[in-house]
């Protein structure tokens, strides 16, 4: 039978659907998705700053393996691509940045111009256009450098001018609608307390109040556990256990942390599977890794939930309980909640504190971004790094790694601007290692080391600090003055960091080295009542967003002691769950028996943990007993 020229046109239209179509076409990338990250990492360290996770080439400057995803295009058409990427190094180089990437469409570049390199914030930038005649296909990112190229997201759009919005609250709205992610979070079941953060303080309230018999979700926004005592970060396990008015306080960390100490050690010092092994042997414990909190469901003064989001997929989930516990470090849950917080320092007169400066003002401890070379028998190359951070003979680091003296951003709100932080510590470090390498004398050695690791990952001190029933200042530490609701025990100096002098001197109001002053104090056991929210009532908080002053948390920030009040929080949730009550009701009512709790201890005994930096306090007998 003869077909018809109306049935020839449908016929047309069947095979070639864009030969009469006029309406775009538009396909959104995000790149921690990628089914393939080769050597790209997922950054989530600021979704809060630019509205999601990014992939970053962290390649010490050597480029990394290319990160690759397959793709299906809604149409066959010619496509033009949009990038969100920017220059990081703009804030300190006017010029072409260092973090140059090309984008990859079926093992082609889709442009000649280097992404990545240009932009001094995030935006979307054009990367060329692609004619397809198959819908699907490969796309990939190929780094060139090895420092530190980052990409959020890439659009494709039949239309010539659409462009994504960069604004970070258009753009999730856009985000959403494109990737077809529900409106509600999806239920992750209901709780009896929900931890958030799994750094020591969450990984000891969640052991805790489930080895009580609490069902708990503990929420970790890395593949990794242990936060600052992770191998992401490489920081010590400074203070004491097992001292104060109630010794077996701590014994719950012997069986997770880490045998040997130090910072910026190889990766392998800070047993990550240990600390998962240690989760996952708990019943109790639901683990629910590479969830970023970034919501909270109120009603009243109370949480009802909090929402997470998974750092790679972009599902978002919904975590209910009774209880909730702020272990970020951040205060993030007290913060969305709408809880009382402080940041930065209190003047001198409001609490008579000694080490607070003469006006109050917005600087906190910094954050820093730890190093260190390895030797090679034969001598190795480095790019030559210059962005806007110069070195020479008087004012380079002659050193061989970087450790926690290496901190910036004291006179920058870390919650807002954290990675113009974190970028700042790789700047320095890349272009002080450059200058070793390229620029002294063979003899002094540097010609035969290589970087051997940067974190990628800040070690944040201090930001904001949630409002308890009590905020605990320094001359309760200094004076020792007890309260009837102490609990573990400050044992680490009040201990505050400062620009180094020498650093200012050769970079005024640029300095990256850090200097401290330590005041020495008898273990002083921290108030309970320094543990939960005073304005959301079913907030407990461990960790360094404890209810201080900024000087008194220049003490109580260490990590075995935050552990120790993890497992304080552990013990009053279980109270609050036997007699139906709120935190401030452990305080009202049942103090004896939380008392009796801390004085049992939760932790396995005849664990042996001789790591050598059980160390801190400094004072043999409270001052008043002198």
């Amino acid at each position: 039978m003869k077909r018809t020229l109306f049935s020839k046109i449908i016929i047309l239209l069947a095979v070639f659907p864009t030969a009469m179509q006029t309406r775009a076409a538009s396909l959104l990338v995000e790149t921690e998705s990628f089914s393939h990250k080769g050597g790209w990492m997922i950054d989530q360290q600021f979704m809060d700053e630019m509205g999601s996770p990014y992939l970053l080439a962290h390649g010490m400057g050597i480029p990394v393996e290319d990160a690759s995803t397959e793709i299906l295009l809604p149409q066959i058409a010619t496509y033009y691509i949009y990038v969100r990427t920017f220059n990081w190094t703009s804030p300190w180089y006017q010029g072409s940045g260092p973090g140059a990437f090309q984008l990859l469409f079926n093992g082609k570049k889709t442009t000649t111009k280097p992404l990545g390199a240009e932009g001094s914030q995030w935006n979307w930038q054009a990367a060329g256009l692609v004619k397809v005649r198959n819908t699907g296909a490969t796309i990939a990112l190929h780094d060139l450098t090895g420092f530190d190229g980052r990409c959020d997201a890439i659009y494709f759009t039949t239309e010539p001018n659409d462009v994504p919005p960069s604004d970070v609250n258009l753009l999730m709205r856009l985000r959403r609608q494109m990737l077809n992610q529900p409106a509600d979070p999806q239920p992750a079941g209901n709780f009896d307390m929900v931890v958030c953060g799994a750094g020591t303080a969450g990984i000891c309230a969640a052991a805790a109040a489930a080895r009580l018999g609490l069902k708990v979700a503990l929420i970790n926004d890395r593949p990794v556990l242990g936060g600052n005592n992770s191998s992401e970060i490489r920081v010590h396990m400074g203070g004491r256990i097992n001292a104060g008015l109630y010794p077996r306080l701590g014994d719950m960390q012997k069986e997770f942390n880490p045998i040997r100490g130090g910072n910026a050690q190889p990766a392998d010092y800070y047993e990550d599977g240990k600390k998962l092994e240690f989760v996952n042997s708990e019943p109790n414990i639901e683990l629910f890794l590479n969830f970023h909190v970034n919501d909270v469901v109120m009603k009243d003064s109370r949480i009802q939930a909090v929402i997470a989001q998974h750092i790679e997929s972009g599902v978002r989930m919904s975590f209910t309980a009774p209880l909730f516990c702020d272990c970020t470090g951040d205060g993030t849950v007290g913060y969305l909640s709408g809880a009382d917080y402080r940041m930065g320092r209190e003047g001198r007169a409001e609490f008579n504190e000694s080490r607070a400066p003469e006006q109050a003002d917005s600087m906190t401890l910094g954050a820093s971004v730890m190093w260190y070379s390895v030797p090679e028998e034969k001598a190795s190359s480095f790019p030559e790094f210059s962005y806007g951070m110069h070195f020479n003979a008087q004012n380079c680091e002659r050193v061989t790694m970087g450790e926690w003296t290496w901190e910036t951003g004291m006179d920058i709100d870390k919650t807002k601007h954290l990675e113009r932080v974190r970028d700042y510590g790789m700047l320095v470090i890349y272009a002080n290692w450059s200058y070793l390498k390229n620029h002294l004398p063979d003899s002094l050695g540097y010609g035969k080391r290589r970087l051997g690791w940067v974190s990628f990952m800040v070690g944040k001190r201090e930001s904001r600090r949630l409002l308890g029933d009590y905020i605990m200042k320094q001359d309760d530490m200094t004076r020792y003055i007890l309260h009837e609701d102490g609990t573990a025990a400050a044992t680490w100096t009040i201990d505050l960091h400062y620009p180094d002098p020498a650093n200012s001197a050769n970079f005024p109001g640029a300095e990256f080295k850090a200097k401290t002053e330590h005041t020495s104090i008898y273990p002083y056991p921290i108030p309970y009542r320094c543990l939960y929210s005073r304005n959301v009532d079913n907030l407990f908080m461990a960790g360094r967003c404890i209810s201080v002053t900024h000087v008194a948390h220049g003490s109580i920030r260490v990590m075995r002691t935050t552990g120790m009040m993890g497992e304080v929080v552990g013990m009053a949730a279980s109270l609050c769950r036997r007699h139906d009550c709120l935190p401030r009701s452990i305080y009202w009512h049942y103090l004896p028996e939380l008392k009796a709790l801390m004085k049992q201890g939760i932790g396995h005994t005849g664990v042996v943990n001789d790591q050598g930096y059980n160390a801190g306090g400094g004072l043999s007998e409270p001052p008043h007993v002198k």
